[in-house]
């Protein structure tokens, strides 16, 4: 028995004064409103109505009951509301992972101008080098850089920022610059894990991409301390622009090798379901679609909508 569908076929009843009104108000047959309230009264073991030929009435337990029964129906109701407006406007906890530079220097203002609009709604930011379990640990959504391997999980390309080489003046005046990616060899490259192969730089040329191998006195799982080093003159780096853009137009950074090709690193928000995204992962979703195209160096990917 649907006991909240006979509740409700009860209390249009009781307020109608009739079965056949009743069932009229709910567009069903009187025949399937008797059958509600039959099942209604089988199950409590009491009678809900007197009846007579000419009149129906509520008995002393179905007014008591009638009064309850209006009150659950209308909780229920409030919580069909609260759970509808939450699908539409942005509320409550959003919780988002993020890798360390780019949550601080893109996602985190992202996250706060998106706050801005949305004074019902706060934010969990966790900085860490691998997205974690989503699930287990609660996480709406995360942002990664790179492919997907996971398939489990759902993934947008966001944007996408082209990588740079680049090194100091100080250090070319010191060791040159290399004029072909195999003159890599003889350099000192700082190394970012994050972006793989882990030693290895992808070229694209004439006949296709080309991998060099690479090595340095510095490798790292974050940007900052390759980007930190190659100012200080210890080596050339690849990091995306929206690291070294900045530093390359006040002169601490000199690109390299423009002429070559380089694969720009893929940013994905990936987030564990598909289908009834909250109002906060949706529109946090749109609006980072626009806002990281317009940050520095980043190119934007409008092709998807969610």
């Amino acid at each position: 028995m649907d006991k909240l569908t006979s509740m409700t076929v009860f209390v249009k009843v009781a307020k109608a004064g009739s079965f056949a009104g009743g069932a009229r108000d709910l567009g069903i047959s009187r025949a399937m409103a008797t059958k509600h309230i039959m099942q209604l009264e089988g199950h409590l073991g009491t009678r809900l109505f007197n009846r007579t030929t000419r009149s129906l009435s509520l008995t002393e337990v179905g007014g008591s009951y009638l009064e309850r029964c209006q009150q659950v129906l209308e909780e229920v109701e409030e919580m069909e509301a609260a759970v509808t407006h939450l699908q539409t406007e942005p509320r409550g906890l959003l919780k988002i992972s993020a890798p360390q530079v780019i949550g601080a220097t893109q996602i985190a203002p992202a996250i706060a101008e998106f706050l801005k609009l949305h004074p019902d709604l706060s934010v969990e930011m966790i900085l860490q080098g691998n997205i974690g379990d989503l699930i287990d640990e609660g996480i709406d959504m995360a942002i990664h850089l790179g492919g997907v391997e996971d398939t489990s999980m759902i993934a947008r390309k966001l944007a996408s920022s082209p990588l740079v080489i680049c090194g100091s003046p100080a250090y070319f005046e010191k060791h040159g610059e290399p004029k072909s990616p195999e003159d890599l060899a003889e350099h000192s490259c700082l190394i970012n894990w994050a972006i793989p192969p882990r030693d290895q730089w992808r070229f694209k040329g004439a006949y296709g991409d080309f991998m060099v191998k690479v090595s340095g006195r510095i490798q790292s799982n974050v940007a900052d301390p390759i980007r930190v080093g190659a100012i200080q003159g210890l080596g050339l780096v690849m990091l995306p622009k929206y690291i070294v853009g900045r530093d390359i137009e006040k002169g601490k950074l000199k690109p390299v090798l423009e002429e070559y090709g380089l694969d720009p690193l893929e940013i994905h928000v990936i987030y564990p379901h598909r289908k009834y995204l909250s109002a906060k992962v949706r529109r946090f979703l749109d609006f980072l679609q626009d806002w990281l195209p317009h940050r520095i160096g980043i190119e934007g990917n409008r092709t998807w909508s969610q």
